[in-house]
């Protein structure tokens, strides 16, 4: 077994037991450790035989019941009447195109969002190239003196500010205690 793997005992109470962490799991327990991308394997506790699949189809109908998805009605009436083998083939084929399409289109939408994503990426560095804002590779910036005097004249602009408020407030307090 794999190190990311579970092993789960299905006792005949319907209990499951994960063996790997010494604890007893429910159905959700099982689909997080798949949506983790963990190995999971389900066997009877009594005779060894394997229950993986059928477990998984169980967690997949159980996820059914509360939403409207899922194989079409009529089309789960007819697989019941088919025979089983051409039923197991034509479900294996019915999700295997259903999940191709599934990755076609997650496909198509990655690469839309790449062309997006590139095309609103270029007109910044177009305009940064244009601004000349790009920061040189080597050595001090030359915008580094502008930057250094901006900051000074801020720095004397607030000072500058802080003395006429200071004057005012002490203005505003003479007028209170005339009245």
């Amino acid at each position: 077994m794999k190190p990311n793997s579970v092993v789960i005992k299905k006792y005949g109470n319907r209990r499951l037991y994960d063996s790997s962490n010494s604890r007893y799991v429910n159905l959700d327990d099982i689909a997080g450790f798949i949506r983790e991308g963990r190995d999971v394997q389900v066997v009877d506790a009594k005779t060894g035989l394997d229950l993986t699949r059928v477990t998984l189809t169980q967690i997949i109908t159980e996820d059914a019941k509360d939403k409207p998805t899922g194989l079409p009605l009529e089309l789960l009436r007819q697989l019941i009447v088919a025979s089983d083998e051409v039923r197991q083939e034509f479900v294996m084929w019915y999700l295997k195109s259903a999940f191709d399409t599934y990755q076609k289109v997650q496909d198509a939408v990655q690469s839309r969002l790449g062309e997006v994503q590139s095309a609103i990426l270029s007109p910044v560095e177009m305009m940064k190239q244009l601004l000349g804002t790009q920061v040189p590779a080597q050595g001090r910036s030359e915008a580094e003196p502008e930057l250094e005097a901006l900051r000074k004249r801020v720095a004397e602009l607030e000072s500058r500010l802080g003395k006429p408020v200071r004057a005012k407030r002490g203005l505003r307090r003479k007028q209170k205690r005339k009245v």
